[in-house]
């Protein structure tokens, strides 16, 4: 029996992608395995958001060479995604990495099974496409039970500064609303509890059709029949409205929990990265989040050392976490990416970006910790996703706004809603017991 084995890199967008390679392998005949010694394909489904995961993914691509050439033609090896997207990439990798079976775009997976099916000496195709064609017809194995992601658009237009993935996803392209719908309605009638809607920038759905908004999907989907959560990622401040806080805010099946990156507390470090509002515009936002949903659970991304930041700058970000009090924040230090106006700015010394994301981390887990602290004594409800590995006889799920909770339990609690007490605190990770079944 041939196997498989996907090895993904990046957000939650490349996991639901590696859903769309497993169904393709699928398709074929393979079956899963987390050995690379018993796979006959591995695929690497790559990221280019930052240089550490490119970093990473090389060096885990070099460590299989001395295994693929011991099997010769027993073990293919496939990179797609991102990483392969940038100009001169899928050149340079081959070159690098000669043993590489198959190279394909973020935006071509469909190619897989051809290039399986007709590998003859290597099959590289990475087509350079500003707005490539949806494709409805690729098979998905859904692996995150009883989470199920979907795409409701693709691609991005927003061509922030320090980003790459308009380069390499090419253009927003919103997939249509009837197609999203029979998705959504053929995994709940599976037997999914929670679904995330995806996007680059779910806000702008629907700008390049003639009609349907971002609005109109949430709440058509809320208004279905059964007990199941509507989640959704990512936001864009510029474009987050009101419609969309109020839906929220009505239906007790969408999550209260917005992610809204913000990238910088500064207005001048927001024009320089093209983010198209600034802080006073951000923070109306959060005061209108708060305002009709108290509980809501407010995420963010935030960068630090870009090179136009000062210390003045960084400053405005500190006060600006410390003003909005995130549940939980992505830090990270910017890194160039090749192609991008910010790559060709004068880069600030390492030295400083390590320092103020040292106290930008130590600032948010503080706060992160207060408000876990908060919830103590108070009764959740969670959804059941996975047991946890880091504490024997143990599961965990998320309260409605995101806050991951353990509880005592075993596998067959997975998908299904329990009311819990939440007893202690870690951190921005919460810990309780059982009051009740849903």
């Amino acid at each position: 029996m041939q196997k498989y084995k996907i090895n993904t890199y990046g957000c939650q967008m490349n996991v639901h992608e590696s859903e769309k390679i497993a169904g393709i392998l699928s398709e074929l005949g393979y079956v899963e395995t987390n050995d690379d010694a018993e796979a006959n394909i591995i695929v690497f489904n790559t990221c280019c958001i930052r240089d550490n995961a490119e970093r990473r993914i090389g060096g885990n691509i070099g460590a299989l060479k001395p295994m693929k050439l011991e099997r010769k033609g027993d073990m293919l090896i496939a990179v797609v995604g991102c990483m392969t997207q940038q100009e001169g990439s899928a050149k340079a990798l081959k070159s690098k990495f000669p043993f590489i079976d198959i190279i394909l775009g973020a935006n071509n997976l469909q190619d897989l099974k051809p290039a399986i099916l007709n590998l003859k000496k290597s099959y590289i195709n990475v087509p350079q496409i500003e707005k490539p064609e949806i494709r409805e017809d690729i098979p998905i194995l859904r692996t995150g039970y009883p989470n199920a992601w979907i795409n409701i658009m693709y691609g991005c237009n927003n061509f922030c500064t320090y980003c790459i993935v308009p380069y390499v996803r090419g253009r927003e392209r919103s997939r249509k609303k009837s197609d999203i719908i029979d998705d959504v309605k053929r995994v709940l009638d599976e037997g999914y509890k929670e679904i995330t809607l995806l996007g680059q920038n779910v806000d702008s759905y629907g700008s390049d059709l003639e009609s349907g908004r971002f609005s109109d999907i949430l709440s058509e989907i809320a208004k279905m029949e059964g007990k199941f959560r509507l989640r959704f990622m990512t936001s864009h401040p510029k474009d987050f409205n009101n419609e969309v806080i109020d839906i929220i805010a009505s239906c007790d099946n969408i999550c209260n929990n917005i992610h809204l990156p913000v990238q910088s507390g500064s207005s001048k470090v927001l024009r320089d990265m093209n983010r198209r509002y600034d802080r006073e515009k951000y923070l109306n936002i959060i005061s209108d989040i708060r305002s009709k949903i108290p509980d809501c659970g407010i995420t963010s991304d935030i960068m630090v050392g870009f090179p136009t930041e000062t210390d003045e700058d960084f400053q405005d970000t500190v006060s600006l976490v410390e003003q909005v009090r995130y549940s939980n924040a992505f830090t990270f230090v910017y890194s160039p990416r090749k192609g991008t106006p910010a790559a060709r700015m004068v880069q600030l010394p390492e030295e400083v970006k390590k320092a103020r994301i040292t106290k930008l981390v130590d600032l948010q887990n503080k706060i992160s910790k207060e408000i876990s602290d908060e919830y103590i004594g108070k009764i959740k409800e969670i959804l059941v996703e996975d047991v946890n590995p880091r504490y024997d006889s143990s599961v965990c799920g998320r309260t409605s706004c995101g806050r991951l909770v353990t509880v005592k339990g075993d596998p067959s609690m997975i998908g299904k809603f329990y009311d819990v007490e939440i007893t202690s605190s870690r951190s921005a990770s919460l810990f309780g017991e059982i009051r009740g079944t849903k």
